[in-house]
């Protein structure tokens, strides 16, 4: 649930609710000499002591995905599977490609 901030007006008093939005609705109705105050949201993200978020392994495979419909891309170079096979042929073709220039 989230917390909500209310000041009050009569005496100028500022405490923080946590309310369901049922429940905002009603504290809001009942209590007029309540007012809402906006404040910053608090975000949290990434992992503790990490620099950095990491992806699981759901995302590692959509990457794959999309690197196998596009397998001449510079995407599937970085994020595709390649077999044995697959590297030699390319490093074939590289080689080719340089002897014609």
């Amino acid at each position: 649930m989230p917390t909500y901030t209310f000041k009050n007006t009569k005496t100028g008093k500022v405490e923080d609710l946590i309310l369901s939005f049922s429940e905002h609705d009603k504290f809001k109705k009942d209590n007029p000499h309540m007012e809402q105050q906006i404040t910053r949201i608090n975000i949290v993200s990434g992992v503790a002591g990490m620099g950095s978020m990491k992806n699981d392994q759901g995302w590692k495979e959509n990457m794959s995905r999309i690197a196998e419909a596009h397998p001449t891309s510079p995407f599937a170079e970085r994020y595709g599977k390649k077999s044995i096979k697959d590297v030699k042929t390319q490093a074939v073709l590289e080689k080719h490609r340089k002897r014609k220039k």
